[in-house]
Parts: C-alpha cells; sequence; structure tokens
C-alpha cells in the first residue's frame, strides 16, 4: 500500500497468518499484539477497498477486538458486537481470515456477525441497540445452567441513545446476573452523534487526568491538620463521587453497574489489564472504552462519516472507483423535499442519526431550525413527528425501510390511528445488496399495506419520485413513499412539481395478450420484458400501478379483463404484498382470470451479494418476468422462438 495515508506500517513477517482461534493471541507477546494490531488495520482496509463495507467502525476497535480475545475464551464466553458492523476485526480473529476477501460478496462471508457462519458469533446482529438485551439473556441462561461463563455486549455510543439499550441496562441492574458491557465511545453513530446523552457521555477525562485529580485532592485532603489519613479513608466516598460527575461513572450507578473508566481503547495492555480485572468482578460492569473511528488510515480519521460505509475506493486518495452515472434516489428526496420546504414553512425533516444517508443533510443545511436528528431512536422518531403534525407541521420521517420496522407500533397508534398527517420516506426499499438479510426492506409493503387510514406508494423512476414527495407533501393524512437503494435510469427530471392523484395508477405499455402489473422499480424490468416478448409476437401490456393503497381498481380489472392473464411485480415479501392486494381485489370483485402469477420475494431471508444477483436469485428481474409471462401464455419450450433467459 505504498502512499497510502496511513499512520502505521505494516510489519513484515506477518502474526495474523498464525492466528486459527482466537486462543493463540495468548502465545504472542506484547510487542506482537502491537504488530497485530496493524496487520488487522492492513487487511481490512485492503479488502474493504476492493468488497466496499464498514471501514471506520472497525478501523475503531481493532485493539478493543485483540484485548477481548485475548483475555475472554469465546468459545465458551459469548462476545456480542452491536450493530455488527464493527466486527471485521473480530472475524479476522476467529478463523476467518482465509476467506476475508470474500467480504460481503454472495457467497462469501457475512459483514455482519451471523451465527450459521461461525461459533464465535454469538448473536446475529444488524440493527443497532441489542447487544445489552441478548448479553443479558445469555448471561441469565449461563445462571440457570450453573455454567461460570462470560457474556460481554460491546455496544456503540451511538446506538447507547436507543431506548432498547436503557431497558437492557435497567433490568440488567435489577437482576444483578455477572454481565460486562463494554460502551465503545467514539462520539459517533454513522453521523456526529447528537442529544443530551451524548454529550453527558462525551463529559469525559482522559485516564491520566482523572488519577492527577485524584492525586491532588487526596494531597489536599492529607494536608489539612487534624484530619489525617483515617477521616481521608471516610471522605473517599467523597472523592469517588466528584469524579463521577466528570465522567458518566453517575448515570451507570444509578443503574446498578459498577462503572470502570473510561480508558484509552487503544492502549492494549491497559485493556487487557482492565478486562483482566473485570472478569473476577461479581455482578453487572460496565467498562467504559474510548476509541477513535477510522482510527489508522488518516483519510477515514478526518472523514469516518464519509468512511463508514463505503463501497470499492483507492486507498491513496480514498476516492470510489464505482462514480454513478446518475443521481441516486437519495438526492433526488433530498433535493426535492428541501425544495418543497423552501416556500413551505410547516414542513419538518426528521432522521434517526441519518443526515447523509437519507439525503436529508441539503434540508439541514438550508433548514436548520426545521430539522431534527433524534439519534438513534425510531420509535421516538415517529411519535415525535405525529406530535408535531397535532399542530399544523407536516414532518417528514426519512428512514430506511429496515428501520421503520422498528417503529412499527408508533406508526400504527401513534399516526394511523390518529389520521395524522405525517409522512414517511422509506429508502432503500427493497434488496440493498451487500449489507444482507437485516438490512433489505423486503417487508414494508406488506405490513404497511393492512393499515388503516396510510396510502402507500412507490414510483417506478426517479422523476416519479420527486412527484410523489409533491404528493405526499400535499395529502392530509399518513401517507409513505417507498423508493430503492442506489442511482437512477438517468430520466430527465421535470422542472414543475405536481402531485399525483390518489390512488391513480398508468398504464405504460398497452397489449392483448396478457398483463403484467409492476410496482416501483420493477416497472422498468416489465417493460424490458414486454419489448423481449413483443420480438417473440406476444404482445404484453405494462402498469405502472404507482399506488399499493389504494390500488388503482378500475385500472387493473379493465387490463386484466382484456387479456385474461395477469402478472405481478414487486420486490417485497410475496406473503400480505402487492401480488396479494391485487388477489384480493379479484376476489372482491368476483373476477378469475385464466392465469395468474406473483413474482416477488419468497418465504426466506434474503442473504447479501449484489442487488443484480440477488433479484435473479429472488426471480423478480426481466429474465424472470419473461419466463413467467411464457407460462402464464402456456407455450412450451418448442414454441419459443429463441432460448428462454
Amino acid at each position: 500500500m505504498k502512499g497510502a495515508k496511513l499512520k502505521n506500517k505494516v510489519v513484515a513477517g506477518g502474526h495474523l497468518s498464525g492466528i486459527e482461534i482466537p486462543g493463540q493471541l495468548r502465545n504472542l507477546s506484547n510487542q506482537q499484539l502491537l504488530e497485530l494490531a496493524e496487520e488487522i488495520r492492513a487487511r481490512i482496509i485492503g479488502t474493504v477497498a476492493e468488497t466496499g463495507g464498514h471501514l471506520a467502525p472497525s478501523l475503531g476497535v481493532v485493539e478493543l477486538a485483540i484485548a477481548l480475545h485475548y483475555v475472554f475464551d469465546a468459545a465458551s464466553d459469548r462476545i456480542i458486537w452491536d450493530v455488527g458492523h464493527q466486527a471485521y476485526a473480530h472475524k479476522l480473529l476467529t478463523g476467518r481470515q482465509k476467506e476475508f476477501d470474500s467480504l460481503r460478496q454472495y457467497n462469501g462471508i457475512s459483514g455482519f456477525p451471523k451465527r450459521s457462519e461461525s461459533k464465535y458469533d454469538a448473536f446475529g446482529t444488524g440493527h443497532s441497540s441489542t447487544s445489552i438485551s441478548a448479553a443479558l439473556g445469555i448471561s441469565v441462561a449461563n445462571h440457570l445452567k450453573g455454567s461460570p461463563a462470560r457474556s460481554i455486549a460491546v455496544i456503540g455510543d451511538g446506538s447507547m441513545t436507543a431506548g432498547m439499550a436503557f431497558e437492557g441496562l435497567n433490568n440488567a441492574g435489577d437482576l444483578a446476573r455477572n454481565l460486562i458491557v463494554v460502551l465503545n465511545d467514539n462520539e459517533m453513530s454513522i453521523s456526529p452523534n447528537v442529544g443530551s446523552l451524548s454529550s453527558f457521555l462525551s463529559r469525559k477525562l482522559s485516564g491520566k487526568t482523572l488519577t492527577y485529580l485524584k492525586r491532588e485532592m487526596e494531597d489536599f485532603l492529607n494536608s489539612i491538620p487534624g484530619i489525617g489519613p483515617n477521616i481521608l479513608q471516610v471522605l473517599r466516598k467523597s472523592v469517588d463521587s466528584l469524579i463521577s460527575f466528570f465522567t458518566p461513572g453517575m448515570l451507570f450507578q444509578a443503574l446498578q453497574f459498577k462503572y470502570i473508566g473510561p480508558i484509552n481503547g487503544h492502549r492494549l495492555d491497559k485493556l487487557i489489564e482492565t478486562f483482566e480485572a473485570v472478569g473476577n468482578l461479581e455482578g453487572p460492569v460496565l467498562v467504559h472504552v474510548l476509541t477513535k473511528k477510522g482510527k489508522g488510515y488518516e483519510l477515514a480519521e478526518k472523514d469516518p462519516t464519509r468512511f463508514h460505509g463505503v463501497g470499492a475506493f483507492d486507498v491513496t486518495s480514498g476516492r470510489g472507483l464505482e462514480q454513478p452515472a446518475n443521481i441516486s434516489y437519495t438526492k433526488v428526496f433530498g433535493r426535492t423535499l428541501k425544495k418543497l420546504a423552501d416556500s413551505n414553512p410547516k414542513v419538518i425533516g426528521i432522521t434517526a442519526a441519518m443526515p447523509q444517508g437519507t439525503g436529508l443533510d441539503c434540508f439541514a443545511d438550508a433548514h436548520p431550525e426545521r430539522f431534527f436528528d433524534v439519534g438513534i431512536a425510531e420509535q421516538h422518531a415517529v411519535t415525535f413527528a405525529a406530535g408535531l403534525a397535532t399542530e399544523g407541521f407536516k414532518p417528514v420521517v426519512a428512514v430506511y425501510s429496515t428501520f421503520l420496522q422498528r417503529a412499527y407500533d408508533q406508526l400504527l397508534h401513534d399516526v394511523c390511528l390518529q389520521n395524522l398527517p405525517v409522512v414517511f420516506a422509506m429508502d432503500r426499499g427493497g434488496i440493498v445488496g451487500e449489507d444482507g438479510p437485516t438490512h433489505h426492506g423486503v417487508f414494508d409493503l406488506s405490513y404497511l399495506r393492512s393499515t388503516p387510514n396510510l396510502v402507500l406508494m412507490s414510483p417506478k423512476d426517479e422523476n416519479e419520485l420527486q412527484h410523489m414527495v409533491k404528493t405526499a407533501i400535499d395529502h392530509n393524512g399518513p401517507i409513505a413513499l417507498r423508493y430503492p437503494r442506489g442511482e437512477g435510469a438517468g430520466i430527465e427530471l421535470d422542472e414543475e412539481l405536481k402531485a399525483l392523484e390518489i390512488g391513480k395508477g398508468e398504464l405504460v405499455r398497452p397489449g392483448k395478450d396478457l398483463v403484467i402489473v409492476a410496482i416501483g422499480s420493477t416497472v422498468q424490468n416489465g417493460v424490458e420484458a414486454a419489448e423481449r416478448l413483443a420480438g417473440e409476437g406476444i404482445d404484453a401490456a405494462v402498469i405502472n400501478a404507482r399506488f399499493v393503497k389504494p390500488l388503482d381498481n378500475e385500472l387493473i380489472l379493465t387490463w386484466a379483463q382484456k387479456t385474461g392473464r395477469v402478472i405481478t411485480v414487486e420486490e417485497n415479501m410475496l406473503q400480505g404484498g402487492f401480488g396479494s392486494a391485487i388477489l384480493e381485489l379479484f376476489e372482491e370483485e368476483g373476477f378469475f382470470p385464466k392465469a395468474f402469477k406473483r413474482l416477488g420475494v419468497c418465504d426466506f431471508f434474503v442473504p447479501h451479494g449484489h442487488q443484480s444477483i440477488l433479484r435473479n436469485l429472488c426471480g423478480i428481474d426481466t429474465d424472470a418476468i419473461e419466463r413467467a409471462a411464457l407460462k402464464v401464455l402456456d407455450y412450451n419450450h418448442g414454441q419459443v422462438l429463441r432460448a428462454i433467459r
């Protein structure tokens, strides 16, 4: 990596190749462990530069991962990595270094802990703030089994802003079981942390400063005539209480945790010493560790937000190797919302720790007084929006589809039951790619479609997206729009925004032999399949449904009756999804087509891999639509003019 902006030079010889199981770390000297940390960083940087992935989070916890595996026996002790994208060093230390180059690739190793991948992955993680609850469950199980094994939750300070983390802490303090919580404090989640809790966690002093403060106070008390060492012993609690005022210890001690720290998360010797001592303590313990996100790669240290999750990039310059040709759906959404907010002071932008990821950064720059980053707290974000809506504002909750799942109850009861005009802008709807099953947004059409009062729509392209944003802002009630990850099709964007008629679809292409009814990004696949079929003498109609709820009953029924054969296409689970909605429509209208086929995600969790590979795997790409059309028309292979793709 000559020329790369690495703070550390990789040590020749290499210790990483000799680590097949984490217990072998104990064969290395302190100096060799430091050299190993440099090797791990270089391996992570080199691999992520090729495959893409979560770079900055994993670089920040290399020493922490080494120390945990040095002290604890991960074959029996359970180490749970919250969120999981910080677990790359953990994977390299637990027998996966030979497969590490396949990181996040189809049939390769996952970018997150995965129980089916390794016995050292104690708990599968992908969403934040689950580690403490899971580790407490394991701790109680160990107690019931009479096992001395330890459970360790490694949780970032960003994840600590979520309510579930405090539910776990509260219960752990009450149960008083053996549990170690490691608070990885780098002042970041994805973007810089916000909120009073984050400020409290960041009110910290270095170990050196704390030691100096305590020593000075002891010297002062000792110097008071007539008090002496005996009285000093009585006053030590006051000294400790004052030090707690300068650190988050006061908060965690109130939850019945023993608080240790803060300690330097890049000092291996101090980490090992601390974990060895903590391993002998009874009851719940919290170890506060200070780390630097992106540690060891200068570009990631300077811009940890950009390097949180990256595609393939050039190590020397940091520039991405895959430059998008067209504007992304995310940017179209962000720019459109900002444009609408320029002339409408009631529009509010809300995100859960992802202003850049959701495209709200431009909104925040233009209207900071109407932008709210609530931290990793999707439940709060939705009910916060509901409160704003009751006072006449138009709140827009911008969130990845997979994370909106965490706020389903709030969406149902706090927004839709009260019929409040909250907009849900769901980015990453459908298959997202290499982040895998915890991040695919393939459930939203199913769980949102059954919610009363909610309008649900999805655009065929980026131009239609901007009109749907306008539609959502104008609508007086709860409404959700869902759009995919990645760049658009390069469609020219209209200058003037216009609201679409609620529940009105679009006939993209007429036809007499069958009708393909598609939603969202699958509309383009439907058009491509129809064009192929035309070359075989098959005349297929294509409908862009636009709305999953309410459906354009008249348009769909008209063309279903004309052709007699219907194919539905969605990038969503088949159970309860868009195709099911059309089946229900036919049942209600007493219409039974000659042939009907639903294309969507079957009853399984979609793995990680490139989007095109996964769409082919799920049978929702252009090839799959063409095959389905030939089947519903009862063609056999000898009748087609060319081989079915």
